[in-house]
């Protein structure tokens, strides 16, 4: 197990430390760029465009909406990254990777705007639902179908199998340093609930994760915002102490220049999942008029999962102290911050805290794999055997070291999101045509509705046609 760990990490430090930072902030950048900075322009529309009215698909019935889509999505994002992945990055870069987490959110806006878009666009009707992703668009916008199936395999192993460990090894950490609880009683509680929503489809997963997620947000925001609010006088200090660690001008917690980026990009791209390619498998199930809304509504994501969510957590930590050197991992620094500050109570909070934002994710992260083994071939074999596969995994993680099952995640993790990379940029001018169209339609005081005539090429569109009685001009 300490060979395959040492042989995970050479190959994550030179994908993480040259790769990826290379293709995130520069494709980060050329999407801002060519959008004219979409996802700072337009951050009224997204919230406007989050309370739409549920729609109704083709047959009268309701479809997933747009705040269920976004709160799938979010199932999967706020959890484990935002509170154990935060702390491993400033434990392991220094107050510096908080800086450079914010940098990947706000150019990463852009990204997750771009895939999500395209997954709407390329959407597929499965009955009286949708499901789309990378997988799709690679295929019906790429014409390259093995390169679909590439992606649809890595993304279920990613988030169906060892993110879901990830997730299940944070909550085992919060209970057994709370209450000391073994880890077999957390793998048998977890698995059964899991069973009980995943065998029950789509909608129990919208349903259960709209709830969960802004509930438990809020509460986490409002006792950090507490905790920073009764040591305010610590904050400009804190902001000194980002910035110059960022930049290398200081040494902190053994982390440099290059830890402080690589850890920041490492667990930002984990917590807010842009441009990973895993956010659009969410974004294409919902009902809306125009794809942008639904880009729009991802790109709000980003900005809720790591400029509210990652920023509370790192904050606290900061305030605390003590990151630098603990032997605690990830969850237990948090834990050890709250309590530093609001007393023990707090520490329970977080492990209830964790258990629902890593349950949420848990639900999310399946959901992410049932689609594209649905992309691959429609076998109710195939999905029962994937479904067993998902509870082991959750057993496993709950039993595994910390350092092992981060290490497979930042792995595949950086393969996804490589080949997303690669078919969104491609792909590019299709959702900034998209954009346009959508802008035009709101600055003549419409609510934009989107048809495929509108492109060059609507080849692989298989939705958004104009029906008979629909108006031509809009």
């Amino acid at each position: 197990m300490e060979f395959l760990q040492e042989v995970i990490g050479n190959i994550n430090d030179y994908l993480w430390g040259y790769i990826l930072i290379i293709a995130l902030i520069g494709l980060g950048l050329y999407y801002t760029i060519r959008t004219r900075f979409v996802q700072f322009r337009t951050i009224p529309e997204m919230f406007r465009v989050i309370t739409d009215k549920q729609a109704f698909d083709s047959s009268g019935k309701k479809g997933i909406s747009s705040f269920q889509a976004f709160a799938i999505s979010a199932a999967s994002r706020v959890g484990t990254g935002n509170m154990a992945g935060v702390a491993s990055a400033v434990a392991l870069g220094g107050p510096g990777a908080l800086f450079w987490m914010w940098m990947i959110a706000l150019l990463g806006a852009a990204s997750g705007f771009i895939e999500s878009t395209l997954a709407q666009i390329y959407k597929v009707r499965d009955g009286n639902q949708y499901r789309g992703g990378p997988a799709y668009y690679i295929e019906k916008g790429l014409k390259n179908r093995w390169l679909g199936i590439a992606f649809a395999v890595i993304i279920t192993f990613t988030y169906g199998l060892v993110f879901n460990s990830v997730q299940s090894n944070t909550i085992s950490l919060a209970f057994a340093g709370q209450y000391s609880l073994s880890p077999t009683l957390i793998a048998v509680v977890l698995t059964i609930l899991t069973a009980l929503v995943i065998f029950g489809g789509l909608k129990s997963i919208a349903n259960v994760s709209q709830i969960i997620v802004p509930f438990m947000a809020v509460l986490y925001i409002i006792l950090a915002v507490i905790i920073l609010v009764m040591n305010v006088s610590a904050i400009p200090d804190m902001f000194s102490l980002i910035f110059a660690n960022a930049f290398g001008i200081q040494q902190v917690a053994g982390g440099g220049f290059g830890a402080a980026i690589m850890m920041g990009i490492k667990r930002g791209l984990f917590s807010n999942e842009a441009g990973m390619g895993a956010a659009p498998n969410a974004a294409a199930t919902a009902e809306v008029s125009h794809p942008v809304k639904q880009g729009l509504i991802q790109a709000l994501g980003v900005f809720f999962d790591t400029i509210l969510v990652c920023t509370a957590t790192g904050f606290v930590i900061l305030t605390a102290g003590g990151f630098a050197g603990s032997e605690d991992n990830g969850i237990q620094i948090t834990q050890t911050a709250f309590n530093q500050t609001l007393g023990d109570w707090s520490g329970i909070f977080i492990a209830i805290a964790i258990f629902l934002f890593a349950f949420s994710s848990i639900l999310g992260n399946y959901y992410y794999g049932e689609s594209n083994i649905a992309y691959i071939k429609n076998s109710k074999l195939g999905l029962f055997l994937y479904r067993i596969a998902v509870l082991a995994m959750v057993v496993f993680g709950t039993f595994a070291t910390f350092d092992i099952v981060w290490a497979l995640a930042d792995l595949t993790m950086a393969i996804m999101a490589l080949i997303n990379l690669y078919a969104i940029t491609r792909l590019f001018k299709i959702a900034n045509h998209s954009l346009k169209d959508y802008m035009q339609q709101r600055k003549a005081g419409k609510d934009p509705v989107f048809y495929r005539d509108i492109l060059d090429d609507q080849d692989g569109i298989e939705c958004w046609e104009r029906s008979s009685s629909t108006e031509t001009d809009k």
